[in-house]
């Protein structure tokens, strides 16, 4: 009686092995990821080279453009100098001390404007006011705000990778389940072992994203200063080549502020990863 009211058991099925092979992405699907990416920069470099040479003139002035040989050439001129490594060296410098200055303040306080009404209500309303303001506009003000050229720029970098850090975290904070700090303090969780436990590690996908940004914005804004008011840095290099009409060296720093940028924005989307790796992640396929 027993053995004919129980439901039979359910089949037990294997999983797909096109389920399978799409979760999981192949050594030969990864290979051809690379070389897509590597032939369409190859591509763009040869047409580079193809319009240059040949003078085109199709709307855009390609004639009067340099042309990849002598982009290349110069290039390597300025690897055999010491001045090369100055500049990078001391706009490296200026980002990590703009950037890293911004990351800690901006997560503090992006935490600070979502879990308080009153710190919200206080300076909420500044804050929405001066983000909008370009940072590259206080170029003035730095000038005029502190002693030197080179704490401006630092607090021109700082003030364009805040807001996206601030706001980002902002968001973040205010978008977690309040489920979860009900369940913590439930258990008996202090207002800290809440903090630590549910709203840094809840926040850590969206501080990333706005460290992502904020460290391009940081590029931005750092070669445009190092441009106005530098002494030292790419910009400031690639901006005396422009005066003196070296189109080459010109270029070459563009090549660098891009080569370092990416760089840069590559290393926190990578720590990002390793800091988030217990978050659910979609394969590539």
């Amino acid at each position: 009686m027993t053995s004919e009211l129980a439901a039979p058991a359910a089949p037990v099925t294997a999983e797909p092995a096109a389920t399978r092979s799409a979760a999981t992405p192949t050594p030969r699907s990864a290979w051809r990821s690379r070389l897509l990416r590597v032939s369409s920069v190859a591509v763009a470099v040869g047409l580079w080279q193809l319009l240059t040479v040949n003078n085109v003139r199709a709307g855009l002035r390609f004639d009067t453009l340099p042309t990849v040989t002598e982009i290349v050439a110069e290039f390597g001129a300025q690897l055999r100098a010491d001045q090369y490594y100055l500049d990078i060296a001391q706009s490296l410098i200026r980002i990590v001390t703009g950037f890293g200055l911004a990351a800690v303040i901006g997560v503090l306080a992006g935490i600070g404007l979502g879990r308080s009404r009153l710190l919200a209500d206080t300076f909420g309303p500044l804050a929405e006011l001066v983000r909008p303001i370009p940072a590259i506009a206080l170029v003035p003000v730095a000038i005029l705000l502190f002693p030197s050229d080179e704490s401006g720029i630092v607090f021109i970098t700082f003030t364009a990778s805040l807001f996206p850090v601030l706001v980002s975290t902002r968001h973040a904070v205010r978008a977690l389940p309040t489920i979860w700090e009900d369940a913590v303090r439930t258990l008996g969780a202090s207002r800290l072992d809440v903090l630590a436990r549910v709203v840094f590690p809840g926040i850590l996908p969206g501080v990333f994203s706005g460290l992502s940004v904020g460290v391009g914005v940081a590029w931005i804004c750092l070669i445009s200063a190092e441009m106005i008011s530098g002494r030292l840095g790419v910009g400031y290099r690639t901006w005396q080549a422009y005066t003196i009409v070296d189109y080459p060296a010109v270029f070459v720093g563009m090549i660098t502020i891009g080569v370092l940028g990416f760089a840069t924005s590559g290393l926190v989307e990578l720590a990002g990863r390793r800091i988030t790796r217990w978050l659910p992640r979609e394969v590539e396929a």
